[in-house]
């Protein structure tokens, strides 16, 4: 009889893009994939450490596996598990913790302790190299969405933020080769998906490492152009991209471009100069304010979608309502509100002028405010536009949703034939739930 394997993802669309490419290796050994809801014989969770909270959701996941199957394998794998694995090894419940060069390995491990008859319950293997070893690259997308999929193009950062321990959890920047990135997206639109989000911790840096060194075989231009001559991929959308590696002729070809959607989400963590160069970001305000400029310049309908840290140490009143007035008057659509949390092994944990976290909270809120603001405000400028909308696979209440080219998220009740279909809409009017009503124009593809 078969044995049955669950996941699941904390965090990024990167790690739903490995863990994707992680349970294709079970089924390929033999193993049914199921609901992480039902009872299995091993449950992999893939963790994330970007923020406090992923590290204590981690135990309530294994809990939840223990539940469905008490005599279940449980796995930990993921960036927690390179940070801290021995932290997650002790939990109760977990059997083994795979690092980041291991998790792709993760079946031979499996089996191993199937294999073992002497296996001793209640105490976690770990199998995790010191980071300088993660070096090589594996590629990945997902395909769990009917509609989208994560294409994984780039690993680990050279960068040294002082709040981030990504550099600890992935390692050095290295990219898929271009040959490689092009067989997957080919792969992925042979399986009527509509559109690909392309991913990395980094893309912007693609083409390092390619070939095991720092030499750039290609850019990150390169592989855009090339990318956007896939047939079959009617969308591909740039999911994060540091402002200091996003160029004019990035945004020029996303501007000119077949399949790549004016949407852009572009980090910027602080709108205080002296922030950033306290969080050692590699740009200041100005270089911000120039890449949003060049965007709308050439695309006025670009969505443009922002990161920002509130409460990093040092922080003071004036700084925050600088960021904040800064990011008011900038033309953006929307923000991801971090709170700025301590995370060991960083330069930041040990600086001084700790934020209180009541402060960090009201700070927090403050900027979500300004985010359904801002987004309303670009949901009101693309009344009466026409768009194209790639519909999802959920019925949510009644209604099927779906999203524009240019991000802006629309309603209507729901119909099964619109699902993963493409169509031509007239935006009219914002519903009460905030989101936006249409009219259909024409029908694109099924």
């Amino acid at each position: 009889m078969k044995k049955k394997v669950a996941f699941y993802t904390l965090g990024c669309k990167l790690n739903f893009s490995e863990t994707s490419t992680i349970s294709r290796s079970f089924t390929n050994e033999g193993f049914d994939r199921v609901d992480f809801s039902e009872k299995a014989d091993i449950y992999v969770i893939n963790t994330c450490s970007v923020t406090e909270n992923a590290d204590k959701r981690f135990k309530t996941i294994v809990k939840q596996a223990q539940k469905a199957n008490a005599e279940a394998f449980v796995a930990a794998v993921g960036c927690y598990a390179q940070l801290k694995p021995q932290e997650l090894a002790d939990v109760n419940g977990v059997d083994l913790v795979l690092g980041a060069t291991e998790k792709f390995n993760i079946t031979a491990f499996i089996n191993d302790l199937l294999n073992d008859p002497d296996r001793s319950r209640g105490a976690g293997q770990v199998h995790a190299c010191e980071i300088e070893e993660a070096d090589f690259y594996v590629g990945s997308y997902s395909i769990g969405d009917r509609t989208r999929a994560f294409l994984k193009v780039q690993d680990g950062c050279d960068y040294k933020c002082t709040y981030c321990t990504i550099p600890l959890a992935r390692g050095i920047s290295r990219s898929d080769t271009m040959e490689n990135v092009l067989k997957n997206a080919k792969e992925i639109s042979k399986q009527n998906i509509k559109e690909i989000v392309l991913t990395g911790v980094n893309i912007g840096d693609y083409g390092k490492g390619e070939f095991g060194n720092k030499k750039h075989e290609h850019t990150f231009l390169d592989l855009v152009t090339e990318l956007d001559k896939v047939e079959g991929i009617e969308r591909l959308r740039i999911s994060s991209i540091e402002p200091n590696l996003l160029k004019n002729e990035t945004i020029h070809l996303v501007s000119e471009s077949r399949a790549f959607v004016p949407h852009f989400h572009i980090p910027l963590q602080s709108g205080s100069n002296i922030i950033l160069k306290k969080m050692k970001r590699r740009y200041m305000r100005e270089l911000y304010i120039d890449r949003v400029s060049e965007i709308k310049k050439v695309m006025p309908h670009a969505c443009i979608g922002v990161d920002v840290i509130v409460g990093f140490p040092g922080e003071t009143d004036e700084h925050f309502l600088e960021t904040y007035n800064f990011l008011n008057a900038l033309d953006i659509s929307y923000l991801h509100v971090f709170t700025y949390s301590e995370r060991d092994n960083t330069e930041a944990a040990d600086m001084n002028g700790v934020v209180p976290n009541n402060i960090r909270s009201k700070r927090s809120k403050m900027l979500r405010g300004l985010s359904v603001k801002k987004r309303r405000a670009f949901y009101e400028s693309q009344l009466g536009n026409t768009r194209t909308v790639l519909f999802e696979s959920e019925n949510k209440e009644g209604y099927i949703h779906g999203f524009t080219d240019n991000y802006v998220k629309v309603k209507t009740p729901w119909n099964p034939e619109l699902v993963n279909t493409l169509h031509h809409v007239n935006l009219t009017k914002i519903d009460d739930d905030g989101l936006v009503r249409f009219e259909f124009t024409n029908v694109l593809s099924n």
